[in-house]
């Protein structure tokens, strides 16, 4: 006699999504996900006995970002860390350009699982990167430029006053914010001679 057929996902629940055609001899499962793979189901039986075939649903992704570059500015000297993130099975390896060309570890350098470090950054760092992430169904881009502050300290205008007049007695407060990068070191003088704390 005709069999009875049902399907069934084994250790889980059949999307809620699928559905059954041709006297329930068809599964389908429209839009297919990650989590619809595993193995499947199908029995038949009728009143002569009955059988079982299983198969094995895998779904592929294409990779797809979580985490993308931003474009940073950093001092000289300062260490760059960037995060490439993408999700996608098989699951994605990363490879990483600058201004076009591949980038491989060097001494400062390192290349880790998706992350970019740069230790003590530097003028030649400056450029366009871009991270690459990919696996056999296909390879996306996130891009970003790095830039590199490096100037001499430069004091603005309103901290060059020559005379400060205070009333003997008050406190006096002068101010040293030179604009620089990297940050600098600042030291003090009285006439020629270094200028040292004292309880006042």
């Amino acid at each position: 006699p005709v069999p009875t057929i049902s399907w069934r996902k084994v250790n889980g629940h059949n999307p809620s999504k699928a559905r059954l055609r041709k006297s329930q001899a068809v599964l389908e499962i429209p839009n297919v996900q990650l989590e619809d793979a595993g193995m499947y189901e199908c029995k038949a039986e009728n009143s002569r006995g009955r059988n079982v075939f299983r198969g094995q649903l895998q779904v592929y992704t294409y990779p797809h970002w979580v985490e993308k570059l931003n474009d940073t500015q950093l001092d000289s000297g300062d260490q760059l860390r960037w995060e490439c993130k993408a999700t996608g099975k098989p699951r994605p390896t990363y490879r990483w350009l600058k201004n076009g060309v591949p980038l491989w570890p060097q001494s400062r350098i390192e290349m880790v699982n998706g992350v970019l470090m740069i230790h003590s950054v530097n003028l030649s760092d400056a450029g366009m990167y871009q991270c690459l992430a990919e696996n056999k169904y296909g390879t996306i881009y996130a891009s970003a430029e790095l830039k590199i502050l490096a100037s001499a300290p430069i004091f603005p205008l309103n901290q060059r006053r020559k005379t400060i007049i205070v009333t003997k007695g008050q406190e006096v407060v002068i101010e040293c914010k030179p604009q620089a990068s990297p940050k600098p070191t600042i030291t003090w003088k009285k006439g020629d001679k270094a200028l040292r704390e004292s309880k006042r």
